[in-house]
């Protein structure tokens, strides 16, 4: 199942670094090194069509046209998984702009509860791009395109790492112009409204706050 707006990467390095992140026995250190090249993987892809503008610099020896980034982008981590990507996109858009957004799911309804969120008064950013690494209900994504979309933002962008058909689906009905881009479209949800074959919980394997 694809969507017009869900892009994958389909890369060797991708591929390499999903591999790591599947893996159980990848401890915290490895797991958050193998999502920060994921994430720049994704983020190159995002990031591909930012628009840009005309303008001169001085090299050493003469004068030299470039392009300069001509927007203002915002880096919206979903707490506390979406904290592990910042990082790397900050590393490609050192200007961009961090404002986080946590939000959880109830474990029973399934339904993301929020818990943070704190978006300046102040004019929007241009283009918003949403990290969290997974992309299972699609609930977590929804609000916060809900929450983006009333501060005025326009262009949404979301990063991740693993999508469910279920998540895309309900992107796509909630929010069908936002663009998503993932390393991997996995097979479904189970009862407890995980990734299959996924990898875990992001977050507690992140941090290392995985239970004994």
């Amino acid at each position: 199942m694809t969507q017009e707006n869900l892009q994958i990467c389909h890369h060797p390095l991708a591929s390499d670094a999903l591999r790591i992140v599947r893996d159980e026995a990848t401890p915290s250190p490895l797991f958050r090194d193998a999502i920060h090249r994921l994430t720049v993987l994704a983020a190159l892809e995002a990031t591909r069509t930012l628009p840009t503008r005309s303008t001169t610099v001085q090299t050493p020896l003469v004068s030299a046209s470039a392009e300069a980034l001509d927007v203002r982008v915002g880096i919206i981590p979903i707490l506390r998984a979406g904290l592990s990507m910042v990082d790397p996109v900050l590393s490609l858009i050192p200007r961009a702009e961090v404002w986080h957004l946590g939000l959880f799911r109830d474990e029973q309804t399934l339904e993301p509860v929020t818990y943070y969120s704190k978006l300046p008064e102040a004019q929007p950013v241009d283009v918003a791009l949403v990290l969290d690494p997974m992309l299972a209900t699609g609930g977590s994504a929804i609000a916060a395109f809900d929450k983006l979309k009333s501060w005025g933002v326009k262009d949404l962008r979301f990063l991740g790492i693993l999508a469910a058909p279920e998540g895309v689906q309900a992107v796509a009905a909630s929010h069908p112009d936002v663009s998503l881009y993932v390393a991997a479209l996995d097979d479904h949800l189970n009862d407890q409204g995980y990734i299959v074959p996924g990898l875990g919980d992001a977050g507690d394997r992140a941090y290392n706050a995985v239970a004994e």
